[in-house]
């Protein structure tokens, strides 16, 4: 690698070629170990858990971002001086992996059931190390500088320790506990899943308005149900108490059709009096709102569907029918039997497994669950009091919302892949033991014929401890002290329930305080419609194929910048080629600077002229800003404070200004001073830009004269005491005038190398000095044959094009290159645009909304743009006076 720096520092290509650097450089840094922390005291500690993507998955655009965010964030802090660990792994995703590998035994013409449990994990770890590490090796595509030294995985020998510790702990503390409740079942996956890992999708359902006749009456009770095949679960009908419309049959028996079973009215404050018929039948197996009307009411449980979402045999004839078969012939023998009032289309939200998107089945099952009213009171608090924030904050209510209506966590898993639950039951006395090491004989009776649980523990159990068990819990261990609590948690919106929830009242339960300090929330990235990238869709973008054609580079600043934190992205390629465009521009620079550095040795500088002084300040100004929007995490901001220094004010300004005195090699200390200043700005511009274009700042970097292994090891820049506001605005009256001379040319279609004579009219002493110092640049930048200043003019030159700047007029008499037409047409448009300017100032400053509420020195600055306006606007309407007498 050192061969190939100094080779390479000779000259830099003269195109940027992403893919001849990235795995160059990516290289050098794993393997110089660039990434690893080791425990520091004498420094300040940054650390970041990776949020660990599923072991099955591939790289796409939303790991792209979320990975992005935190690696800017890690070289920022690593710059800046901190012991910086960002820690990565993968989860092993119980239910998804299950699947893979299964569809491999099928294709092999067998099965999980013909292997066994135990063979069968064999053949599931084989496929993890076969397969598993594809999504470690894309994030490198992407130039992760996550420590992989310390790369974990969620069911490593270290975190399936801390799986047995926490669950006995909280399994003695009785916190964890098994019995019969209401879950969801996915007929597919063949599993309970987690109520936020049911996605609701709205669909085209119906209605049905069945009748339900009171017993010894002539009466009937209309109920209805999107579902009619569960009615043959039901066990009550409910009423609202204070509904007057079924007062009188509170505590009377219907008979339920085709069943005949009888069942009683009840009244329930649930009900929703407005919604459908106002009568809700209670099937308490089947639904988790009726399930807990029953606990209530201590009405039975009537299970009608099996774990294959077919009827069972409490379905009576129905038995072995698929639910939604059993739906039409049970809708047809309703009808039949002349209690089947009437249908109406219905649009409501069905529950879908989110992994396999089959139609989820709440059923009454026997499940381990997590009690978590307990565990989410400390977790609120450490919100509510400011301990943890959520960045932005408006992310805090939507934690509290789920966190204060919580409901217990069902935490077993029908699967064999995943962390076993740590508990074996006694087959001669029936005991249950729940121990951290394997037991071999009963505690209470000595017998030796112990089975384990079969159910393993929900994947989020083991990702929830995720921030202390990398560390090395439930060990004391040095990185435990250093690291943790974590600095700043990065991840979706989409996710704040999944994960972020389950860490807080994990950590605070196990650790006595918050995983972390921040939780900085990101938007999803949509397609350029604003729809969620899916394979149903055929709008997933490839986050490798992007990095393939454009590079890494591009990929992440295009992702992190034109968006505010918080909200979604909407994937735009045109954004690609925009970005694309910018790495060119500063290859291109750069290329520029280091051409004519050839001879540059450090030594005091000449006079500074107004652009040397104007971008010592930019940059000062840009690393303060800069440095703030990074420490408030908002990312974007930093970017785009970045873009506009380094494209509009260091290339397109102060490059072209310093050309004279680079190529006038007579006068050396002013050659010396502007590739002094060139110099000093393009580095550190550089290590500014670092965290957000690695590898293209590395590479140009590793080009200029400089001492360093690598850039992503240098400092991050301090604020200069240089900031000049006098140059800021002397500079901007400076280029304010180049562009209107530009402006105009373009404008008249004057030819780019015919040159024109300039006359200006700046009254203000201060800015005819600026002007008559910067004649040179305003001939050299403008195409200028002459250059004219004047403090007063007796006439307006005739037939001459115009600008009207800020107590500046600049006149280009064209002398048969200008159509007098057009130039009236323009001043009028320009009169135009001032008059509408004029309105909306005047109809803001005479808004008491706005001149009582705001501050003074808004109020203030308004009304110089108004006045300023006022004054374009006469110069414009004298000149097109002028225009027009000598039409």
């Amino acid at each position: 690698m050192a061969e190939i720096e100094k080779q390479e520092k000779l000259e830099m290509a003269k195109a940027y070629e992403p893919g001849l650097v990235e795995g160059k450089w990516y290289q050098y840094w794993e393997e110089k170990g660039f990434f690893h922390a080791e425990v520091n005291k004498d420094k300040p500690p940054f650390s970041i858990v990776m949020p660990p993507p599923n072991v099955t998955g591939a790289l796409h655009l939303g790991h792209a971002m979320d990975s992005t965010i935190q690696d800017i964030l890690t070289r920022y802090k690593r710059m800046r001086g901190f012991n910086t660990l960002w820690l990565p792994g993968t989860d092993h995703a119980g239910i998804a992996t299950q699947a893979k590998v299964e569809e491999q035994l099928a294709k092999d013409g067998t099965s999980r059931d013909q292997l066994g449990r135990e063979k069968f994990v064999e053949r599931v770890w084989e496929w993890k190390r076969q397969y598993g590490g594809r999504i470690t090796q894309q994030l490198r595509r992407l130039g992760a500088s996550c420590d992989w030294q310390r790369e974990r995985f969620t069911m490593d020998e270290g975190c399936s320790k801390s799986v047995r510790e926490a669950f006995v702990d909280l399994y003695n503390k009785g916190l964890i506990y098994r019995g019969n409740y209401i879950i969801n079942w996915c007929p597919k996956c063949h599993t309970t899943i987690s109520d936020i890992e049911v996605e609701h999708v709205d669909r085209e359902g119906h209605l049905y308005h069945l009748s339900y006749p009171v017993k010894d009456s002539d009466e009937a009770l209309i109920v209805a149900t999107t579902r009619p095949e569960t009615m043959l679960g039901d066990t009550a009908v409910a009423v609202h108490p204070d509904d007057e419309r079924y007062s009188h049959l509170i505590g009377k028996t219907l008979i339920l059709p085709l069943v005949e079973r009888e069942i009683p009215i009840i009244a329930d404050e649930y009900v929703d009096r407005e919604f459908g018929t106002g009568a809700v039948k209670i099937t308490p197996a089947h639904d988790p709102n009726d399930f807990e009307i029953g606990l209530r009411h201590k009405l039975p449980q009537v299970v009608v569907l099996d774990k294959e979402a077919k009827m069972n045999e409490n379905a009576g004839k129905y038995q072995g029918m698929d639910r939604f078969d059993a739906r039409k012939k049970v809708v047809e023998d309703l009808k039949t039997a002349g209690v089947l009032v009437k249908i109406d289309v219905h649009d409501h939200a069905v529950g879908e497994c989110y992994r396999c998107s089959s139609v989820i089945e709440p059923m009454v099952s026997k499940q381990w669950f997590v009690k978590m009213e307990p565990l989410a009171k400390p977790a609120i608090e450490v919100v509510r009091d400011g301990r943890l924030e959520f960045v932005p904050d408006r992310f805090d209510k939507i934690y509290l919302g789920w966190m204060e209506n919580i409901r217990d966590w069902c935490i077993s898993r029908q699967l064999w892949w995943g962390h076993r639950i740590p508990v074996w039951y006694c087959e001669a006395c029936g005991k249950e033991i729940c121990t951290k090491d394997d037991p071999v004989s009963c505690p209470t009776c000595g017998a030796k014929h112990l089975k384990q649980d079969p159910d393993v523990l929900d994947t989020w159990f083991s990702s929830g401890l995720w921030p202390f068990s990398t560390l090395g819990w439930p060990e004391k261990t040095p990185e435990l002290d250093q690291f943790y609590p974590t600095s700043v948690l990065v991840t979706g919106r989409d996710i704040i329930f999944f994960w972020v929830a389950r860490m807080i009242f994990m950590s605070m339960q196990f650790m006595g305080e918050a995983p972390f300090a921040k939780v900085m929330i990101h938007g999803l990235v949509l397609d350029a419609k604003g729809r969620k990238m899916s394979k149903s869709l055929g709008n997933g973008v490839d986050p490798i194929e992007v990095i393939e054609q454009y590079g890494a580079d591009t990929l992440r600043f295009m992702l992190i910048t034109g968006n505010t934190p918080g909200n979604d992205l909407r994937f735009h390629p045109e954004r690609l080629e925009a970005t694309r465009n910018f790495s060119n521009k500063i290859w291109n620079a750069s290329r520029y600077v280091l051409m004519n550095l050839e001879d540059y040795a450090e030594g005091p500088r000449g006079e500074l002229t107004l652009a040397d002084r104007w971008v010592l300040s930019r940059y000062a100004a840009t690393v303060e800003n800069v440095t703030e929007a990074l420490e408030n995490f908002d990312l974007g901001e930093a970017g785009r404070l970045l873009y506009e220094f380094i494209w509009n004010e260091f290339c397109d300004w102060y490059i072209e200004l310093t050309k004279p005195r680079l190529y006038n090699k007579a006068d050396g200390l002013a050659r010396h001073t502007a590739q002094s200043i060139l110099f000093e700005v393009l580095e550190g511009t550089l290590r500014l830009l670092h965290p957000y274009m690695p590898f293209l700042t590395e590479e140009i970097w590793q080009n200029l004269p400089v001492q360093g292994e690598t850039i992503m090891m240098q400092a991050w820049p301090e604020v200069p005491t240089y900031q000049d506001a006098l140059a800021d605005k002397n500079m901007t009256l400076l280029m304010e005038s180049i562009k209107a001379i530009r402006n105009i040319r373009a404008e008249m279609k004057v030819a780019p190398g015919q040159k024109v004579e300039i006359i200006m009219l700046a009254p203000e002493a201060t800015q005819r000095e600026v002007l008559e110092n910067g004649k040179a640049d305003i001939l050299k930048l403008a195409g200028g044959a002459s250059v004219e200043l004047f403090a007063a003019l007796a006439e307006k030159p005739p037939q001459a094009a115009s600008a009207v700047l800020e107590g500046v007029e600049i006149y280009l008499p064209l002398k048969g290159l200008m159509d007098l037409d057009k130039e009236v047409a323009r001043v009028e448009k320009e009169i135009s645009v001032a008059i509408q300017d004029q309105q909306t100032l005047e109809v803001k400053l005479n808004n008491p909304g706005f001149t009582g509420k705001a501050p003074a020195a808004v109020v203030a600055k308004e009304r110089e743009k108004l006045d300023a306006v006022l004054a374009r606007k006469v110069a414009l309407e004298e000149r097109l006076k002028e225009l027009k007498q000598n039409a």
